[in-house]
């Protein structure tokens, strides 16, 4: 079970995402957890694999924006990066971010 010390352990500023939850941790864990359960990553992978760039970047954007919102800082570092790159339709190998996205993720579900 996800807990506030196990994501400040994990790099999440636990303190900014509980305010901008109002100091309410049950919120803030319902929230951290629904993000959890999301399909957005498997989603990305998918359209930047198929080079759709285009919706790579809405879905990159919307997972910087949770990720932001929640203050999980290891995964919106890792996004925050493939968003920008995606926002400018740059053509290379996500290959070697989208790994790591992948692995903080399974990190934090591990949780």
């Amino acid at each position: 079970m996800i807990t506030i010390d196990k994501l400040k352990a994990f790099g999440a500023d636990t303190e900014d995402g509980l305010r901008r939850c109002l100091n309410k941790e049950d919120f803030y864990l319902l929230l951290v957890n629904k993000v959890i359960a999301s399909t957005n990553i498997d989603e990305l992978k998918k359209a930047v694999g198929e080079k759709d760039y285009a919706k790579g970047f809405e879905i990159a954007h919307s997972l910087k924006g949770t990720y932001g919102n929640l203050s999980i800082t290891p995964i919106y570092e890792v996004i925050l990066e493939i968003c920008e790159n995606l926002r400018v339709r740059r053509e290379m190998d996500y290959s070697s971010d989208l790994l790591k996205l992948e692995t903080k993720y399974k990190e934090l579900k591990e949780l």
